[in-house]
């Protein structure tokens, strides 16, 4: 993302796992945040610019931002699993990069179904202090369902336009939990020309967080 960027090599189930880390520009982190990428099979990478998005957000308000890729994708090694692996290594990362404190949790698109489950996983025996769901694809994958208490803490985005994953697939998802979305008029999947938006959202959410 900047050249800053650390990169890390992580084992996982299937083989070694890519990762990137940003640090805050103050050296107290307000916690780590562990950010999921688009569908492999489909040209995601953690290089993806709604991810790079999502990571200068977190960045921007505190946080030591972690971005990976799945297995299959990148240097990552392994096959693509349709979800079932792909959860399994960003619990991985989660585990070996924020074993403890503040955790926030975040993703785009396949990323953010992945990041649900993941949230969902976590959310009993952690810290998960922020969960961003970005272009969520409600209408491909079983997307988690949280706690209530839980939405305090989740900013839901989806584009009207987005001809990738229908605006009505994500309010199904989200209407029977009365979690609220934000919808970005007329953006679509990817928020092209609509990024500086897409992250003031995202800052706009996190700083709120703050005690």
């Amino acid at each position: 993302m900047n050249s800053q960027t650390e990169k890390i090599s992580l084992q996982g189930a299937a083989g070694a796992i890519e990762v990137q880390r940003d640090l805050p520009a103050d050296a107290a982190s307000r916690g780590i945040a562990v950010i999921a990428h688009p569908h492999p099979l489909f040209g995601g990478t953690m290089d993806n610019k709604v991810v790079q998005t999502l990571a200068r957000a977190f960045v921007a308000c505190g946080w030591t931002t972690v971005r990976f890729n799945f297995r299959g994708v990148g240097a990552s090694e392994g096959v693509h699993d349709e979800g079932r692996g792909e959860l399994e290594d960003m619990l991985n990362v989660v585990g070996q990069l924020a074993p403890e404190g503040p955790l926030a949790i975040a993703g785009f698109s396949f990323g953010a179904f992945v990041a649900s489950c993941a949230a969902e996983k976590l959310w009993a025996a952690r810290d998960v202090q922020q969960i961003v769901l970005i272009g969520t694809a409600a209408s491909r994958f079983s997307v988690a369902t949280l706690p209530a208490e839980a939405h305090e803490r989740m900013l839901v985005v989806h584009g009207e336009a987005d001809d990738t994953v229908p605006l009505s697939a994500v309010m199904d998802w989200a209407r029977p939990q009365s979690l609220p979305v934000t919808v970005v008029p007329g953006g679509g999947h990817f928020f092209h020309g609509q990024l500086p938006l897409l992250k003031s959202l995202v800052v706009r959410h996190l700083r709120a967080g703050i005690a």
